[in-house]
């Protein structure tokens, strides 16, 4: 026993690096002030919501407002997918400054996640919603209106639907999911969730939810593709899909062959007792074994998927919904991208380095998303339809992983890149008001809880500009994957778009295209078998993509077609070079990086320093206030882990959060009367000035301000 009780102890190792390279946050409220450098209102405005402001799919599909299609509008999202353990919906005084500083913050949109949990939290009875909670909600839409923000919100969310008498409604437990396929009943639960909670008349508004122009997108039911609700609900010793499918799956067997003996020439693994007329097919024993069976299933999968999403879209246009309905948002596979062929919009899911949960154990891989060359955003451009809006419901680089830094510049360069509609980071909300909230995923950093994070609320930041001002340009070259229909589907249910032609949206817009409607010169074709290189020559070729494109495969190097993006996938280094926003996250820097008016000379370590210049129509060369961003890595107070690695968290500890002590020699290419470097507390505080000089500026930037350590600087030129 003692051995073993010194052995655990041991085991729970601090963060490996000195105490006196963390720097606890000084700042408890973190409202920003009007005016704050932090405040882009001014030049990210965001107007009254009304019939003619209504997102409808515009011109190529792009989100556009209803009085103006032919003009793409890109939407920042605030990701509210709060529960009692963060606090759960605020009250309405709270709500007003909340949703104020959304707007402030840069954000146009917010996605509701698991409202139904929300309102059915501790209820006994089918749809006995709590009234205060369901006042809240009301409330809060109506303050994001009057803010100016879209609403994306979830047909349904938890797998308990608003059943009574469940207290593990934001858990995997239930079954809902998978039986709006196959059970009358729960179909009519799901329409009448819809009626009860989007069709009822909001007070504070004065119409539904559901007929008001401010509700842009709803997504039906979140994940609930069949093959993924079933991997959810994988357990030792239980077969890997539910019996429930069985009679279904035959049924549809029977339609299509007809005959044991015509489905005998095509199953190999059909067993003697196994018939179609005694419908007594069997489901497949394992998903990850390939087989004929697997793509049959795979086949049924994609009627059903396709009947049931027009099934409950009819649902909400009987009650007057005029906006854009999506499903199917995660698991980028084959049968899901057919699943999602007819739908009004895509919307995805994804993540770096996914953490499974909060107990001790939890574990990260610790892997940076620049070395596999941002495949966790690769693999949602290729699930992507062209011509319909595409929207990131939910993506993370995640908490506690060193290199989460990364995100705040990889996801919203080539978001913008790719011609993305909206992007919604996930969490408990962006933002909080203040630290020290007396809630139980409050009370320090947490995965999925990026408003705590500075080095993630660096990259909201960031993203604002990258991505909603239109910092980063969308790409000049499209290169359509093609896809012909059910006969894509391989005997691999897992089966994606291969990985190394993925490749190619880090250099111009990819995407999905019926094969027979080609808009393209230079197309992926099917079957996969073209080699990425040999793309890339012919577009050089055609003239699409710049002779003089820097990208090198065998390298690792890939430029975008616009040039204002460069991965190195090797050095594990990405950049950023635009008119209004210079970056660059690096997680080693062995040399200068010049990025055009700001040069990268030297640094202490990895992280992310960015330059934007403020304003509408800002320009480095010609701005006088210019935004400084420089992130590092931040954890909590007596943060422990199982390992030296830093892969296994033991205990999460408490606030306050502590940033990594960190600096990076800079140097500018633009010559000044004077120039002054101050502070910017994460409030948004402009704090006094650390460094002042004459001519081109040039200085060390650390993080450890007097006032306190900050990710945001103000460089006044004159």
């Amino acid at each position: 026993m003692l051995i073993a009780a010194l052995s655990a102890l041991l085991a729970a190792v601090p963060a490996a690096r000195a105490a006196d390279q963390w720097l606890p946050v000084r700042e408890t409220s973190l409202e920003l002030q009007a005016g704050s450098p932090l405040d882009f209102s001014a030049f990210l405005p965001n107007a009254d919501i009304t019939s003619d402001r209504r997102l409808v799919a515009g011109a190529n599909g792009r989100l556009a407002f209803a009085a103006t299609p032919e003009k793409p509008e890109r939407m920042l999202c605030a990701s509210l997918a709060w529960s009692p353990a963060s606090g759960g919906f605020p009250d309405h005084r709270t709500a007003d400054r909340y949703a104020l500083q959304l707007a402030t913050h840069g954000y146009n949109m917010a996605r509701l996640h698991f409202v139904d949990a929300s309102l059915m939290f501790s209820r006994e009875k089918d749809f006995d919603y709590d009234p205060e909670t369901l006042d809240r909600v009301h409330y809060l839409l109506a303050a994001l209106k009057r803010n100016g923000i879209y609403w994306i919100i979830d047909g349904l969310s938890s797998p308990r639907g608003a059943y009574g008498g469940f207290e593990d409604r934001w858990d995997a437990g239930g079954n809902l999911k998978l039986a709006l396929y196959l059970d009358d009943e729960a179909f009519r639960h799901w329409t009448r969730m819809q009626e009860t909670i989007l069709g009822r008349v909001n007070p504070y508004t004065g119409v539904a939810p559901i007929r008001d122009d401010a509700l842009a997108l709803v997504i039906l039911a979140n994940e609930n593709g069949i093959e993924f609700d079933g991997v959810v609900h994988d357990r030792p010793g239980k077969a890997p899909y539910d019996p429930a499918l069985a009679k279904p799956f035959n049924d549809w067997l029977a339609k299509r062959y007809g005959s044991t003996e015509a489905l005998a020439k095509l199953w190999p693994d059909l067993g003697t007792e196994e018939s179609v007329e005694a419908r007594s097919i069997a489901l497949p024993s394992d998903r990850y074994a390939d087989s004929a069976r697997l793509r049959d299933l795979q086949a049924f999968f994609v009627e059903t998927e396709r009947a049931s999403a027009v099934q409950m879209s009819d649902v909400l246009r009987r009650l007057g919904y005029r906006g854009l309905i999506s499903t199917y948002n995660n698991w980028p596979t084959i049968q899901t991208a057919l699943s999602r062929r007819d739908l009004e919009a895509v919307t995805m899911n994804t993540y770096h380095d996914w953490v499974s949960g909060y107990a001790p154990g939890s574990t990260t891989t610790q892997t940076s998303s620049i070395a596999d060359a941002e495949n966790y955003i690769r693999m949602i451009a290729a699930a992507r339809w062209l011509g319909k809006p595409f929207v990131v419901s939910e993506y993370d680089h995640l908490f506690w992983n060193r290199y989460r830094y990364e995100a705040g510049l990889a996801m919203p360069a080539y978001a913008a890149l790719q011609g993305w509609d909206a992007l919604c980071r996930h969490g408990h909300g962006p933002i909080v008001l203040a630290y020290g909230e007396p809630f139980a995923h409050k009370r320090a950093m947490f995965p999925y809880a990026i408003a705590l994070d500075p080095v993630a609320r660096a990259g909201e930041t960031l993203a604002a500009l990258l991505y909603r001002r239109g910092d980063v340009a969308t790409a000049d070259v499209t290169i359509p994957f093609a896809v012909r229909g059910e006969q894509d589907l391989s005997d691999d249910m897992q089966a994606r778009e291969p990985e190394h032609l993925t490749d190619l949206g880090l250099v111009g817009r990819i995407g999905l295209e019926d094969a027979n409607r080609p808009s393209a010169t230079v197309t992926v074709t099917q079957p996969r078998q073209q080699d990425t290189g040999e793309v890339l020559e012919q577009l050089r070729g055609r003239g699409a993509l710049a002779a003089g494109n820097r990208s090198d495969l065998d390298a690792g190097i890939y430029e975008s077609s616009t040039g204002e993006i460069l991965l190195n996938r090797f050095s594990g280094q990405l950049r950023v070079s635009t008119a209004a926003t210079e970056a660059a996250a690096f997680s080693s820097l062995r040399e200068p990086v010049d990025l055009g008016v700001m040069r990268v000379e030297s640094a202490d370590g990895d992280g992310l320093v960015a330059l934007s210049a403020l304003g509408a129509h800002a320009s480095l060369a010609r701005s006088k206030r210019l935004l400084l961003i420089f992130a590092t890595d931040a954890q909590n107070t007596n943060m422990t882990f199982r390992d030296s690695e830093e892969k296994v968290i033991e205990d999460f500890g408490q606030l306050p959060v502590r940033i990594r002590k960190g600096y990076v020699d800079l140097s500018f290419a633009r010559d000044a009367a004077s120039w002054q470097l101050s502070p910017i507390g994460l409030d948004g505080a402009v704090e006094a000035p650390v460094a002042k000089g004459k001519g081109p500026a040039r200085f060390r930037l650390g993080n450890d301000a007097p006032s306190g350590p900050t990710t945001y600087f103000l460089l006044e030129l004159d």
